[in-house]
């Protein structure tokens, strides 16, 4: 028996002006039942071969509605057909860049109640697709694709990337990528718009535009008031020694132009605890953001998990999204920011703060206002250097809206990374600021009764609670260099007065390059530090050598074997160094 001929009429009769119509007919045909003796098999094999004929049309959503179509007459494969139908409507519409009619169909899968397996099968192909997309730097196609699997899943409760990013942050890091980009172009305004298209989703603000200045220009600017401790000068670059002789670098030497330090005091600011951007009006604050060679910087707002807003760059103007709640407080000295929690850089980029805030220029009465979350070692480090016993008052991640805030600069200009295509910025660090630093920690020490007296340690610094830039022969190298009156130290399960005291009595320190050599500052004029480290030819030798022998002591690099094939910046790969190595270099730095 054959099929009723209106059904086989309108199986032939269909094309791209009445595809929609023609099947919501068949539908209604099939509702209705059309001849007792008309063969399932039939009916699956005509509507099979319509549904490729309009896929071939580019008439995926009628595709689709054909493939559930089938899936009404084959029971026993309906799960089959349904994928089919979502396959052909999702996947076929975003790989030709119609994310419009995608849209619709993911809205009206909702809307159908669409069965648990269709949904997870469109979530399925979206992810597939949306990583294929960012992989290949197609961003736009990549965060619709994510977008439209936020959109079908309910909101992306429990759904991971390939990268191991929730779709809320995925989403969010792109967007912040193609803003960027447009900013660089001065293309603010679109990259507002492209902002707002997602913006709902993310649960976010508008996007505001603001002149980004320096703490001096918006002063001079009638914003504020300036004053200059130490005047900009002329810094050394430093000699860097390896164990194995001289080496070719190929990271660029940070700017030999030390920026004055100042205390800088501005009326009624919005700040982002965790994040280095001030908002006054309509102007944006921020040193680095405003240096001359920003261009080349990848300046970061948002490397925290908690962070609380979202800026871009470019072109002397910055594009900000800041949530609408507010914490207001009468005043305080900015000691959070970016960064704050790490312990390299409370050391190198924020104590020395304290020392502008001691200026007399700084009112006495301000609170000293820093991140909930850091360590209680950073707070240590404010009790020892604040001359004025001021209440220090921690932030939690929400933005504040400060009455008078005043603002220290870091000793030197330290971008977060250099942007693709530009060699790594490698900091050079001001001699005179960490020498003043390092005096006023020690006599406060030395104040309260801690002996600072001892010496002759040889200590091996431990990295193995961590998971990056590991040594990972650790437990060989320590194992050796004990043989040689070395003593292990955990510098994490110390005091800061402690470390402080343990550094200052060391004659040699060995360990891996990373915050834990920061306290080197600490040591004694002639002290010897073997730093150990990766191969990469593009790390900040120059920071090391400049921040570690401000103290007075002798550094020497010991380049090891990387471990490759991580899926981390080159800076922060694991590696191997052998015995022989580590004792060559004790023995070199000891006979200097």
């Amino acid at each position: 028996m054959r099929p009723t001929a209106a059904f086989l009429d309108l199986v032939k009769s269909i094309d791209s002006g009445n595809a929609s119509r023609v099947v919501s007919e068949l539908a209604a045909i099939l509702a209705g039942g059309i001849a007792p003796a008309l063969r399932a098999k039939l009916i699956v094999q005509h509507l099979e071969t319509l549904a490729f004929r309009l896929e071939g049309c580019d008439l995926f959503l009628e595709a689709a509605q054909v493939f559930n179509l089938v899936a009404t007459v084959d029971a026993e494969n309906s799960e089959r057909w349904r994928a089919a139908a979502v396959t052909v409507g999702l996947q076929s519409l975003c790989e030709r860049r119609r994310f419009g009619e995608a849209a619709a169909f993911v809205a009206a899968l909702r809307q159908d109640g669409g069965s648990d397996s269709k949904i997870a099968h469109g979530v399925e192909i979206l992810m597939r697709l949306a990583w294929h997309y960012e992989c290949r730097y197609q961003t736009e196609a990549s965060v619709q694709c994510y977008r439209l699997a936020h959109e079908l899943s309910g909101g992306g409760h429990g759904i991971s990337t390939v990268d191991g990013h929730s779709l809320g942050s995925k989403i969010r890091a792109i967007r912040i990528l193609q803003m960027g980009l447009l900013a660089e172009e001065s293309l603010h305004a679109e990259a507002a718009t492209l902002h707002e298209q997602t913006r709902g989703l993310l649960g976010l603000e508008p996007a505001r535009i603001y002149d980004i200045l320096s703490a001096r220009e918006a002063a001079t600017d009638g914003g504020g008031v300036y004053h200059e401790v130490r005047p900009g000068r002329w810094i050394q670059e430093p000699e860097i020694r390896f164990l194995d002789g001289p080496v070719t670098l190929i990271s660029r030497v940070g700017s030999l132009d030390a920026p004055p330090q100042y205390v800088a005091l501005f009326r009624d600011c919005l700040a982002f605890p965790r994040s280095n951007v001030v908002l006054q009006g309509d102007r944006l604050i921020y040193d680095l953001a405003a240096h001359p060679h920003s261009s080349t910087f990848d300046i970061r707002d948002g490397v925290n998990p908690d962070q609380i807003m979202v800026a871009v760059y470019g072109s002397g103007r910055a594009l900000v999204v800041a949530p609408p709640e507010v914490r207001p407080i009468e005043a305080g000295l900015m000691m959070f920011g970016l960064q704050s929690r790490n312990y390299g850089h409370w050391l190198l980029e924020f104590a020395g703060r304290m020392l502008c805030f001691n200026d007399p220029a700084c009112p006495a009465g301000f609170p000293i206002c820093i991140d909930d979350d850091m360590p209680e070692t950073h707070r240590q480090i404010i009790e020892l250097l604040d001359e004025r016993d001021r209440p220090v008052l921690p932030l939690p991640a929400v933005p504040v809206r400060v009455g008078d805030l005043g603002i220290a600069p870091a000793p030197t200009l330290l971008p977060f990374d250099t942007r693709s295509g530009h060699p790594v910025y490698d900091a050079v660090w001001p001699r005179d600021v960490l020498g003043d630093l390092r005096s006023k920690v020690l006599g406060r020490l030395g104040e309260r009764g801690v002996d600072l007296r001892r010496r002759g340690r040889r200590i091996v610094l431990s990295r193995r609670g961590f998971v990056q830039r590991q040594l990972l022969n650790e437990a060989e190298i320590v194992g050796v260099l004990q043989l040689h009156g070395f003593e292990v130290v955990h510098p994490e399960t110390l005091t800061f007065a402690e470390q402080i005291a343990t550094y200052h009595a060391a004659d040699i320190v060995v360990g891996s390059a990373s915050s834990a050599l920061t306290n080197c500052i600490f040591c004694r004029p002639g002290a010897k530090v073997v730093a150990l480290i990766h191969e990469s030819l593009s790390f900040n030798f120059r920071g090391y050598t400049s921040m570690i022998e401000s103290s007075g002591a002798d550094l020497l690099f010991v380049r090891g074997t990387t471990q490759h094939g991580e899926a981390v910046h080159p800076f922060h790969a694991n590696y191997t160094v052998t015995p022989e190595k580590v004792l060559r270099a004790i023995e070199e730095v000891c006979r200097a």
